[in-house]
């Protein structure tokens, strides 16, 4: 008997450690089950019911392939995406892959900050305090900005880990709870797996917004600098692998389904306008269907998904130029931890920004999806090159990778021509010009590779 005892305890132990080593796709499946992948996956129940749940299931499963090849790249290299491209590409194009993921950062960023001081304010409203203080989003950014500044300028990378694990776990549980209370139509839902963009012009943008949310820059970049964190090698690739999957699939995935479904089966029969939701009018809703607790357990999710979002978005621009300006990527380089604690700092403008933050967070999403196919071509020509990698990609990660750019670029294609109809408003105009530049740097990395096959053919 003690033996078996023993043997349980062994067993259990080598699971939590096992358990324990799990992090790096987690940071970017924060950012992944945020506040943003959220306003979208709501305005898309409000707006169609189930019609778009193919887009949802379609989002996690090319959300893993997109962070598998940044794993391998990470884990075959041992060094930061920049400074791979950097290496055998050259600095222009370093330089056009930092632009293009600092500005998808950048723009999260604010957004992101807004949704959280606003949540914040909300809950804080809704509990009956009475400071006046504590109701105001303008101080919750503040607030918020300093803790960050504080806590991952003190701690860093395995900080972020841990705070990621905890927190994309809690919101995951609290929408899957939120899902199991609220009445859901199988035939409906299953009817809505057969591919379909409705509604044209509105539903490319949500539909380029759900994809935007597990197949963005910012996740695929951060990668290869979270292995590096974890000390990850090639000798890692099974952790890593079951790191990707159950981050990315699994956590993300159940996440999108919970909150989607809560949305196509409540919100369209309560009259929930889709132009005029946010989140704290959607947790509203739940109550006389569901109780107050639904209520509740929808805006901690929503809070936590904020905070755990932020956490990994805030250290995306830093690792990007320390790696381009050759700093050392943790907080023990006094310039890296600058770049921490400006970023934060500078996120609380996100606070005093106007207008309804679910609408933003949607248009912040469908805008970094337009600089990702990029960042896919980059992924793809570095894991095709045996000067840059002992191990090129296998037919299988080829046809993955290449699905991925192929339906990233078809759903920033149609949000970008939407935007092309308004494009004398400022917004859409710089749309289309960062999607006009993006288009030119694919076709000119895909010229430069057929050059490059030719030559050593």
């Amino acid at each position: 008997m003690a033996t078996e005892r023993t043997q349980q305890s062994v067993g259990l132990g080598r699971i939590g450690s096992f358990l324990e080593r799990l992090g790096p796709t987690w940071l970017a499946g924060a950012i992944a089950a945020g506040p943003a992948t959220m306003g979208s996956l709501l305005v898309a129940g409000a707006s169609f019911e189930y019609a778009l749940l193919w887009v949802v299931v379609l989002s996690a499963i090319l959300g893993t392939v997109g962070q598998y090849l940044a794993m391998r790249l990470g884990l075959l290299t041992e060094a930061g995406i920049v400074a791979v491209v950097e290496r055998h590409l050259g600095s222009f194009w370093a330089w056009v892959l930092v632009v293009d993921a600092v500005l998808a950062a950048g723009l999260a960023q604010i957004v992101i900050m807004k949704t959280l001081a606003s949540v914040s304010a909300t809950m804080a409203a809704q509990a009956g305090v009475g400071v006046a203080a504590l109701t105001d989003p303008r101080l919750w950014g503040i607030a918020w900005a300093v803790f960050l500044a504080l806590g991952l300028a003190g701690g860093g990378y395995r900080l972020a880990e841990h705070g990621a694990k905890l927190l994309v776990s809690i919101v995951v549980v609290a929408f899957v709870a939120s899902a199991v209370i609220v009445p859901i139509d199988p035939a409906a839902a299953a009817a809505g797996l057969t591919p379909d963009i409705p509604a044209g012009v509105d539903g490319a943008l949500i539909a380029a917004g759900i994809l935007g949310g597990a197949v963005h820059i910012t996740l695929l970049t951060m990668q290869s600098y979270t292995m590096r964190a974890r000390g990850w090698t090639a000798d890692d690739a099974d952790i890593a692998t079951f790191d990707v999957v159950s981050s990315m699939l699994v956590a993300f995935g159940v996440f999108s389904l919970g909150v989607f479904l809560v949305a196509a089966s409540v919100l369209p029969s309560a009259g929930v306008d889709p132009a005029t939701i946010d989140g704290v009018g959607a947790a509203q809703t739940l109550g006389p269907i569901a109780g107050e607790y639904a209520t509740w357990l929808f805006l901690a999710g929503l809070l936590g998904a904020a905070v755990s979002t932020l956490g990994g978005n805030t250290i995306v621009p830093p690792y990007l130029l320390a790696d381009k300006l050759g700093w050392e990527q943790s907080v023990s380089d006094g310039r890296y931890r600058a770049a921490i604690v400006a970023v934060a700092l500078a996120s609380a403008a996100g606070a005093f920004v106007e207008g309804a933050f679910f609408q933003l967070l949607v248009l912040t999403l469908a805008f970094g999806l337009v600089g990702t196919p990029f960042a896919i071509a980059v992924l793809l020509y570095l894991l095709n090159d045996p000067a840059v990698v002992p191990e090129t990609n296998s037919l299988p990660a080829n046809v993955g990778g290449f699905a991925l750019f192929a339906v990233a670029a078809v759903l920033a294609g149609e949000f970008v021509l939407a935007e092309l109809e308004t494009a004398t408003d400022p917004v859409s105009a710089f749309v289309v010009a960062f999607a006009a530049s993006m288009t030119l740097a694919v076709l000119g990395l895909g010229a430069r590779y057929v050059r490059d096959r030719i030559a050593t053919a």
